[in-house]
């Protein structure tokens, strides 16, 4: 078995709770109308379906099978497709039968069904990749890459693309929170004495300088360069992460941007700060190629707590407001919760995870870049 810990776990976990997210948002107005939740079961089928409705019913749990199956196939586990199958389809039918009590939301047979052959589709597509190969020569491909306790920052990199996804009042500027929080907790605390307690800022918050933005932009595009060196076995491997990082970085975030604002404006965000903060970003990534990965893991501790700091000095300006429209009517609406909290909460994952990492005693040898791959 493989000295790694599977990536597949901790990726279920998160899409299933994107999939939760999905099919119970808004999760507001619960209400019963005094008929069993699993009615739906034997309801007449429905008579209004678009293509829209079957392919993201069909597709969408196919992923939570895939990475089920793969989890089950990576720890020993016996009969990892039907265990994969079983738990999407309880899954779904747990959901359908919650949005009976939800009065923007309508369970379906249909939905159901589909939902459960996308998870089975999903694990039968692991099964198979497993007995072509496929799997095994990712897991050579890790053991050659990434040490083995890579497991934990391999998820934090997968997920960054996910918050990149939601518009950023600045490009790559994730874990805006500040004056949300703040709003939130006034909000909450409103008609309490506990109000008096909140701190109370002298001024408001300004929009960032250019040099700010440049700041905040550079270390956005830095700090996942400097998580995947800290895990990364050589130099030569780490250049190829920092091509594929800022590749995704820039994609992602022009996508969000063709998302929001209509695909003539993909590249809109790329004024001269931004520019210039992407090529600092370059310039420094390139000149921590050589460091040993406990100080690429304590740079980027640094970078993450100057990026928040600097990035959470400055309000969302009213016309990023507007934009968030488009991801809160239509077809975003079950999506853009999540890649919000994701973009929310993702610098601080890393720095939950930083910090746990860099306080532990690491062994000498692990600590040990070559100087070309192996």
């Amino acid at each position: 078995m493989s000295e790694h810990k599977s990536s597949a776990w901790p990726l279920a976990l998160f899409y299933a709770a994107l999939i939760v997210y999905a099919s119970l948002y808004p999760f507001g107005e619960w209400r019963t109308q005094g008929i069993s939740p699993l009615a739906f079961l034997s309801a007449a089928l429905p008579q209004y379906w678009t293509g829209f409705d079957v392919l993201s019913n069909a597709v969408g749990y196919g992923p939570l099978g895939f990475l089920i199956t793969l989890g089950g196939l990576r720890t020993g586990r016996s009969r990892p497709v039907l265990r994969a199958w079983i738990a999407a389809f309880l899954l779904s039918l747990g959901l359908e039968a919650l949005q009976s009590y939800l009065p923007s939301r309508v369970p379906s047979n249909v939905d159901l069904v589909l939902n459960g052959l996308g998870g089975g589709l999903g694990a039968v597509l692991a099964w198979g990749l497993e007995k072509l190969g496929a799997l095994d020569r990712w897991s050579r491909f890790r053991a050659r890459w990434f040490m083995p306790d890579a497991r934990d920052a391999l998820v934090l990199l997968a997920l960054w693309p996910v918050g990149l996804l939601f518009p950023a009042a600045v490009p790559l500027g994730l874990g805006q929170v500040m004056e949300r929080v703040e709003d939130g907790l006034a909000d909450w605390l409103a008609d309490t004495p506990l109000l008096d307690w909140l701190p109370v800022r002298d001024v408001e918050l300004q929009p960032l300088i250019p040099s700010a933005e440049l700041l905040c932009v550079a270390l956005g595009a830095l700090v996942p360069c400097l998580l995947g060196y800290s895990i990364i076995r050589s130099v030569p491997r780490r250049l190829a992460w920092l091509v594929l990082a800022l590749a995704v970085g820039l994609g992602t975030t022009a996508l969000s941007a063709a998302l929001s604002y209509g695909p003539s404006h993909a590249w809109s965000w790329l004024s001269l700060p931004v520019q210039l903060g992407l090529l600092l970003a370059l310039l420094l990534a390139v000149s921590m190629l050589w460091l040993s990965r406990r100080g690429c893991a304590t740079l980027c501790l640094l970078a993450l707590g100057i990026h928040l700091s600097v990035l959470n000095q400055s309000p969302t300006s009213a016309y990023f407001a507007q934009t968030l429209q488009t991801w809160e009517q239509g077809r975003f609406i079950r999506f853009h919760g999540l890649a919000q909290w994701v973009g929310w909460l993702w610098p601080f994952a890393v720095l939950v995870y930083l910090v746990h990492r860099l306080s532990r005693r690491e062994v000498a040898s692990s600590e040990a870049l070559g100087a070309s791959g192996s």
